[in-house]
């Protein structure tokens, strides 16, 4: 653990002290009720939020389950972006590397985790929000399979897309953190052998980002290469998406004048014109998406990705959309088929964060934990040390 105290954290927006004294120590995302605690999800416009009354349902797993929340954690606004940077709470600083952007929207619960100030901590995941700033921090994020873990206490309340998913410095913890917030998830106890397709879609990506995904491949002869002729059409659809489903979240704020970040006042602003048709195609790519991805997942056992396409920009940077649309190119067309993925952290040869994204079937997330497990420990580019 680190010598940082709750109070000297950028990655901690309250400080909670709920638990047993000896438990793992867990911060929970600020879109995520904690009772006593008012829950902002990162915007001015709640500023003034009345405390929860209740724990949401992840809480109440995490105090059954013997933890000790130690805090809430920053969080870009409302959960719509992709940087982290947040003006009206302060931008959590990336531990490892300053200069860059935490990632978003669970921007404080993975620097949480890199600063070492929590055993794992509680994000969200409705577009690539755990799992993009995990890499950008150099930790394992994992987004369970859709509708795994209970929402209730979440806000927004609904939605088709979100998933709330751990971080934590190794696999290990990862599958302990599940362990406590899924009462049905069963650790799979072996090492795991299996078949792997590697998908590169589209263009190729920054060649460094692609460092981790060849020495996987590397170690994995037998491999092979898979195709997703959706894969592109998943990625605006889930987009759209996202849109559509926080504009009616949120949307009221616009409405009511709420002070909000320009960013996400812009988003949600062009979100309330999306034409129904746009909707309506997003949910057609949705289905034929999801039975795509089923149908490769038949002839291999898990699908690899780069975890990012391009490295984490720069923060003077975090505003240009040629440097940030892209970052979850590989991790949303997930959001909208539902399966579980997690990443790994790897370092490229010029010293910039990176990974890789391994995806599998549905419902079989302990499997697929233990396929990142084995791969850390045999591909030494994964730094997923304790």
């Amino acid at each position: 653990m680190s010598n940082h105290s709750a109070s000297e954290s950028t990655a901690i927006v309250a400080v909670c002290d709920l638990g047993p004294a000896d438990g793992l120590t867990v911060a929970v995302k600020d879109c995520l009720d904690i009772a006593g605690t008012p829950t902002r999800c990162g915007s001015a416009a709640l500023a003034a939020a009345p405390v929860a009354t209740a724990h949401a349902a992840v809480v109440e797993k995490l105090l059954a389950g013997g933890c000790r929340i130690t805090a809430k954690t920053r969080m870009h606004e409302f959960a719509y972006g992709m940087t982290g940077m947040n003006l009206f709470e302060g931008t959590p600083v990336n531990p490892r590397w300053p200069d860059r952007i935490p990632g978003g929207s669970s921007s404080g619960s993975a620097v949480a985790v890199a600063a070492g100030e929590v055993d794992f901590s509680i994000g969200t995941d409705t577009g690539g929000s755990v799992r993009q700033p995990a890499i950008c921090c150099g930790v394992v994020g994992f987004k369970p399979t859709f509708g795994r873990i209970d929402r209730r206490g979440a806000s927004p309340a609904t939605s088709s897309l979100d998933c709330i998913g751990p971080f934590a410095r190794s696999v290990d913890m990862i599958e302990k953190a599940m362990a406590v917030i899924d009462p049905t998830f069963v650790p799979h106890g072996m090492d795991v052998t299996a078949r792997l397709g590697f998908l590169m879609p589209g263009d190729t990506p920054d060649p460094a980002m692609a460092e981790a995904v060849q020495a996987l491949s590397a170690s994995e002869p037998t491999g092979i290469p898979v195709t997703l002729s959706l894969f592109d059409d998943a990625f605006k659809a889930g987009m759209i998406v996202i849109g559509y489903e926080t504009a009616a979240a949120f949307g009221h704020f616009l409405d009511e004048g709420a002070p909000l970040g320009a960013d996400v006042k812009a988003r949600l602003a062009a979100a309330r014109t999306l034409p129904a048709a746009e909707v309506a195609w997003a949910e057609t790519v949705r289905t034929r998406f999801t039975a795509e991805v089923d149908a490769v997942l038949e002839q291999v056992d898990f699908i690899v990705t780069p975890a990012l396409p391009l490295p984490p920009p720069l923060l003077e940077e975090a505003s240009d959309p040629a440097k940030v649309l892209s970052l979850t190119r590989y991790l949303r067309p997930f959001n909208l088929s539902g399966h579980p993925a997690i990443v790994l952290p790897a370092v490229t040869a010029s010293g910039l964060p990176s990974g890789v994204q391994i995806i599998g079937r549905k419902g079989d997330d302990a499997r697929l934990i233990a396929m990142a497990r084995r791969i850390a420990a045999t591909t030494p580019i994964f730094e997923t040390k304790e």
